[in-house]
């Protein structure tokens, strides 16, 4: 790494997280950004945040990055500055303004349409403010635009410490993984998973499939899912992934057993059944504690764990059984060194968190469509960008 004092260094970070009253209500990916920003401002380095912030289509008061300058100063324990742009001759006199070491949150880039077009003009006014790139956020990575994969072509670009961190880690469990490989994965519909479920038959030894995306199996092998979650159309694709699963020796766990309720909500009366005992007016909600207890079996076999979404309906309880039951096996065998596990997705976490396992797992993950880009054997723009360095 070249010397960085006085020179600045523009940061892509993310701190797009949830807000409440105008006040961080998570500061998960805050932290993440810290050990990367205070490397960098230890060593003398002007360092600048590029991050977006909501979805805003032109300037909007509302996604103002204002109120992030203070709440990263909180967890970074060192003075954070703000400026109410992110290119322009504002921004320059700042930058200029600003003494070896400090830090300064820049406005949000979306605020300028030539970010998400990954314009060479607005790459060329963000370049003007920095010596050299760093990227440190994976969750956009999955996005080509100016802040995110632009910059790695006009500076001098690197890999900061949390998206080191990720990548060594999505290696591990996925690149170039210990067999046996396990797969979770977990969610509402197989539409939104399609390309993941394809590609990882392919890499795993074992898919294990809950979540409402199970009804969907279930209902393709002939199952009578009564009114549950089931999207019944793509019973010829859900059949083609299990023929795609058996011709490469991927063994696909789907539930004998599962937990049963005529309303969606929070206990409910509910019993648990075989899976051909589903009535007409009941839906599945959960892994029954067979099919929970046949997967902890199958997991202690492996060596590497990849985990996205929930068993069941996790935020309902009696109906996050299965999801907290599994992911405390997981978190055990994570521990007593047997096991790699990855997790990720914003569900993933929360489900990981509520079972009191998220700090278990090996690496778990806050990226949401970059974690299943990822998953679905997709090169990523943002580190393709680095990987290339300066064009």
């Amino acid at each position: 790494m070249p010397d960085l004092a006085g020179k600045a260094v523009l940061v892509r970070v993310d701190l797009n997280v949830p807000m409440s009253n105008g006040y961080v209500s998570d500061a998960t990916r805050l932290s993440a950004a810290v050990p990367t920003i205070a490397a960098l401002s230890d060593r003398g380095a002007k360092v600048l945040l590029l991050s977006h912030f909501g979805r805003p289509k032109s300037v909007d008061a509302s996604c103002t990055m204002a109120p992030l300058a203070p709440a990263l100063s909180d967890v970074l324990r060192r003075p954070v500055a703000f400026v109410g742009d992110c290119v322009g001759p504002t921004v320059e006199a700042a930058v200029a303004a600003m003494a070896a070491g400090d830090v300064m949150v820049l406005e949000n880039t979306r605020f300028h349409t030539g970010e998400q077009a990954n314009d060479p003009a607005f790459v060329a006014e963000l370049a003007k403010l920095g010596d050299f790139y760093v990227n440190d956020a994976f969750s956009a990575a999955h996005r080509a635009h100016a802040s995110t994969e632009g910059l790695a072509h006009v500076l001098p670009a690197f890999a900061g410490r949390s998206m080191e961190a990720e990548l060594a880690a999505l290696e591990k469990a996925l690149g170039k993984p210990e067999h046996p490989v396990a797969a979770v994965v977990g969610g509402a519909k197989v539409s939104s998973k399609l390309d993941v479920l394809t590609h990882l038959v392919t890499q795993v030894d074992h898919l294990m499939i809950g979540g409402g995306m199970a009804n969907t199996f279930l209902a393709a092998r002939g199952v009578d899912v009564g009114k549950s979650l089931c999207e019944h159309d793509l019973a010829p694709t859900v059949l083609d992934i299990l023929k795609r699963a058996e011709a490469a020796g991927c063994t696909v766990h789907l539930p004998y057993d599962v937990v049963v309720a005529k309303q969606f909500a929070a206990n409910a009366p509910h019993r648990t059944c075989n899976v051909h005992e589903v009535a007409a007016d009941e839906m599945i909600l959960d892994l029954g504690e067979a099919a929970v207890e046949a997967l902890g079996d199958a997991l202690k076999t492996c060596r590497t764990l990849v985990w996205n979404g929930p068993l069941g309906a996790f935020e309902m309880e009696p109906f996050d059984a299965g999801t907290v039951a599994l992911a405390r096996i997981g978190g055990a065998l994570t521990q007593s060194g047997g096991l790699l596990s990855v997790a990720g997705g914003g569900d993933t976490v929360a489900a990981l968190n509520h079972a009191g396992v998220g700090s278990q797992f090996t690496y778990v993950s806050t990226a949401g469509g970059a974690f299943l880009e990822w998953m679905e054997g997709k090169a990523l723009p943002g580190v393709e960008a680095l990987k290339r360095g300066r064009a």
